[in-house]
């Protein structure tokens, strides 16, 4: 169950093109008892929800759909293996899928979920009615310099050097250099600390390299009875930073980041 060589839990970051006939799509691994309400829901392909099914084995149950024969991430491809995704989760634990996985057959489906029923059987039991929330964050980098260059005092004195085209070549790359560092070392710290104060009412985190001007781009397991205070708490805690941050919250969301 894969894209080519690849084991279900991992993601596909480059769908293939085109899938041989009769694969299969792979959603998500949960239970076998899991009430599988799928009526309604479209399949990743553009089909109707009626040729959604599971896959099981033992205990243990893959949500699949035929394979679509042109695999590629298309804005509603994405919506269907994401709402297909939340309707699950709403009624039981779920090992979500990311976009792109693959099987061959049913056949090859089950093998993975008997080669690796005690895994999957002990997190389905970790994931239980949690859920993953998302922050990314970002700060004005006007504001992130102006700081470095008021609290600093070896930046400060060699901007004046070299402002208005004073000072030596070694002198601008000296603040360049001290600039960068301090940048990357503030927003750091600034990572830590959101991290740090939303841990307490989490299960885990997973902090990932934020990209573009973001400084924290971070996933949060959360107990789906805590969705709100954790949402609350993270609104409260971005207003407490005030101007110049921008701080984005998605959630409740299929726990992506907390399957191994």
């Amino acid at each position: 169950m894969s894209t080519p060589s690849q084991s279900p839990s991992q993601s596909s970051s480059q769908p293939p093109s085109s899938t041989p006939s009769g694969s299969l799509y792979i959603y998500a691994i949960t239970g076998s008892d899991h009430p599988l309400r799928l009526a309604g829901l479209r399949t990743v392909g553009g089909g109707s929800g009626d040729a959604l099914r599971a896959v099981t084995g033992g205990p243990l149950a893959c949500v699949v759909s035929p394979a679509p024969p042109d695999l590629r991430p298309k804005r509603r491809d994405l919506a269907a293996h994401q709402e297909v995704q939340e309707r699950l989760m709403a009624d039981g634990a779920v090992l979500p899928m990311r976009f792109g996985m693959l099987a061959p057959d049913d056949a090859a489906v089950t093998a993975a979920l008997d080669g690796k029923r005690a895994e999957y059987l002990r997190r389905l039991e970790e994931l239980h009615a949690t859920a993953e929330f998302n922050l990314k964050a970002a700060r004005s980098q006007e504001d992130l310099l102006r700081e470095v260059l008021t609290e600093s005092d070896d930046a400060r004195r060699l901007n004046e050097r070299t402002r208005d085209g004073g000072g030596t070549y070694a002198d601008r790359v000296a603040l360049g250099e001290l600039v960068a560092h301090q940048l990357d070392a503030r927003q750091r710290l600034l990572a830590e600390q959101v991290v740090g104060r939303l841990s307490e009412m989490a299960r885990g985190n997973v902090v990932a390299s934020p990209a573009g001007e973001d400084f924290l781009n971070a996933s949060f397991l959360v107990e789906r009875g805590r969705a709100e205070e954790f949402s609350r708490a993270a609104r409260q805690l971005a207003q407490g930073y005030g101007e110049g941050y921008d701080f984005r919250l998605r959630g409740p969301l299929p726990p992506y980041s907390f399957v191994a």
